[in-house]
């Protein structure tokens, strides 16, 4: 009779003998079938199994947050397309200054007395810019908030907040000017963004010092500069505000119990807001009048 036991094999070769096993389920394998962990060193299907069992860490908005910084690809292409359109108004007015004078940024302008049968306009507006400079300072505000604001709604919810920001501004400018009043750019969702960046900030308890002086010098130069919208910027604003808070703050106000619930309420405030607006926008239209 042997007294010597044979050696034991590696469960996944056994033609190799080992003296090692996973301190997780206890059975033998080869160094090439360990991995490192935390207490001792599991076999690959412990290790898989453990990968699976931990949970993904989010952030304020739910969204899962990685290692690799992710590309903030939504704010490029609305940059994209607004550096687009401009150039589509200043090729068709052959001025980057006067591009005004183009069919589609007359067709495109938004003109409380012409925008009753014309609806494209509320957010067609939003794309256009007067000149090459106001174009280059509205696209470097979107370069600088676009991507913070982005990466902590994630892509679709920021695109819904831009857009709805953009058509609040309309609604504003439908509501509250007067019918020949012709405006046009991306402002009213820039300062949305103002309002999303600031409901961030808050819901992380980061300091707001900064985005709340770049607000209010942006609100002084809205209302001392002649010819800016004024209640394209407040609309825009107001409606990016409301929306994020939405995302963000609505779900626990209301207790929500999981991701999924959390998250049908913040898209159910976004809704919410755009067919407020668009409702302010197809009751105004008809009761616009001629100052």
């Amino acid at each position: 009779m042997n007294p010597y036991q044979p050696a034991p094999t590696c469960f996944r070769h056994p033609d190799r003998p080992t003296g090692l096993a996973c301190t997780r389920c206890g059975r033998p394998a080869c160094p090439e079938c360990l991995t490192p962990a935390a207490v001792g060193q599991h076999c690959v299907e412990c290790y898989q199994q453990g990968r699976n069992d931990v949970r993904p860490v989010r952030n304020a908005a739910g969204m899962a947050v990685g290692q690799q910084r992710p590309q903030p690809y939504v704010t490029w292409a609305l940059i994209a397309i607004n550096v687009l359109v401009f150039a589509a108004t200043a090729i068709q007015a052959k001025s980057v200054m006067d591009n005004q004078n183009s069919r589609l940024f007359f067709d495109w302008v938004l003109i409380p007395g012409l925008i009753e049968g014309e609806w494209w306009r509320a957010l067609g507006a939003g794309f256009l810019h007067y000149g090459i400079i106001h174009l280059a300072v509205n696209m470097f505000a979107l370069y600088v908030l676009g991507p913070y604001c982005e990466i902590a709604l994630g892509r679709v919810r920021f695109l819904a907040v831009y857009l709805v920001s953009l058509l609040g501004g309309s609604a504003a400018t439908v509501l509250f000017s007067s019918a020949l009043t012709a405006s046009a750019g991306a402002s009213g969702a820039i300062y949305g963004l103002f309002g999303a960046v600031a409901i961030v900030m808050l819901r992380t308890r980061q300091n707001l010092t900064q985005i709340l002086v770049l607000l209010l010098i942006n609100l002084v130069i809205t209302f001392s500069v002649p010819g800016i919208s004024i209640w394209g910027h407040l609309g825009g604003l107001l409606a990016g505000t409301v929306a994020s808070a939405g995302i963000l703050y609505l779900p626990g106000w209301l207790k929500a119990r999981d991701l999924r619930t959390a998250s049908i309420i913040g898209w159910a405030t976004v809704a919410a807001v755009a067919v407020l607006e668009v409702l302010v926008i197809v009751l105004a239209a008809p009761n616009v009048l001629v100052n």
